[in-house]
């Protein structure tokens, strides 16, 4: 199993199908999980995909539609009931929040576990900044307040054992170096080159927007709405959503480097076509279409 993936719960929008459930989406990240989107029936869909409370760290939803959120509710009891024996930390829009206070304390139970809010209250809002990842939000167009995630691992050196062979650096000064910057003359950059941090970036329903572009400039993973096929682009403006071909086309002028497409009408039952629309508006690097219980593994480093 890979230590950064996503685990697609559900791709379903609005009305659950045969098929596909309602949304959730995790992203393990080393050994962290961040649960995207609960929406309802998130907890079975745990279960199939061998996923535990325990691997959950923070909750975040990107706006209060129910096929977004309902699912909150089973989750947070899950969470109590198995006595998760860490902090979880939700993220919502703070306009949310009576809704978040309803699903959270949905029915009777009795509470175990320490849930801390960090709402989202506007555009680039820091979330959460940890040595792994920072977590922050920028707004999306759709007809009640959302946000969407973007997840940026902190750039990193790499260190290339042929430079430090030549300057005669190895042993305890390899980590001298790291930590102080320089060694007898020579400098870390004479020694090691960028490795840039993994990013990853989550948009569910929105208009192309200002917001989506931010969200998906360069990432190595867009997990994207695309919720009907481009025929039907004026009832996509209309709902505020996306088709296949303008999510693929912000991939495109994004550069991102893996893309996911999700979060389908029921209307369609031809997935390939997703696909179809999605090369023909000129993305050419990796491209998933989204089923139910599929993990996808964030592209290796460059």
């Amino acid at each position: 199993m890979s230590s950064r993936e996503l685990v697609v719960l559900g791709t379903a929008s609005q009305v659950p199908t045969r098929h596909r459930n309602h949304n959730g989406y995790l992203l393990r990240w080393d050994g962290e999980g961040l649960l995207f989107d609960p929406g309802e029936g998130t907890q079975r869909q745990m279960l199939r995909a061998g996923v535990a409370a325990h691997d959950l760290n923070r909750l975040c939803v990107t706006h209060f539609h129910g096929d977004h959120s309902l699912g909150l509710a089973g989750v947070i009891q899950r969470i109590n009931l198995d006595r998760v024996p860490h902090e979880i930390t939700a993220h919502y829009p703070r306009s949310g929040k009576r809704f978040f206070d309803r699903l959270r304390y949905a029915t009777a139970y009795r509470e175990t576990v320490p849930i801390a809010e960090v709402p989202v209250d506007g555009e680039g809002a820091v979330l959460a900044a940890t040595p792994a990842y920072t977590l922050d939000a920028r707004g999306l167009s759709h007809p009640v307040e959302s946000y969407g995630y973007r997840l940026v691992e902190p750039d990193g050196r790499r260190m290339l054992p042929e430079r430090l062979a030549e300057h005669g650096i190895k042993g305890p000064d390899i980590g001298r170096i790291q930590r102080e910057g320089s060694l007898g003359g020579v400098s870390l950059d004479d020694v090691s080159e960028l490795r840039r941090g993994q990013r990853f970036a989550f948009i569910m329903d929105t208009r192309l927007c200002d917001g989506v572009y931010a969200l998906a400039d360069r990432v190595d993973m867009l997990v994207i709405e695309s919720t009907f096929l481009n025929e039907d682009i004026e009832l996509a403006v209309d709902h505020g959503h996306l088709t296949a071909g303008q999510a693929a086309s912000v991939a495109r002028d994004c550069g991102v480097r893996h893309l996911v497409l999700t979060h389908f009408s029921q209307r369609y039952t031809e997935p390939d076509e997703f696909e179809r629309q999605a090369r023909a508006a000129g993305f050419e690097g990796e491209l998933s279409v989204a089923h139910d219980l599929m993990r996808v593994a964030l592209p290796k480093r460059r």
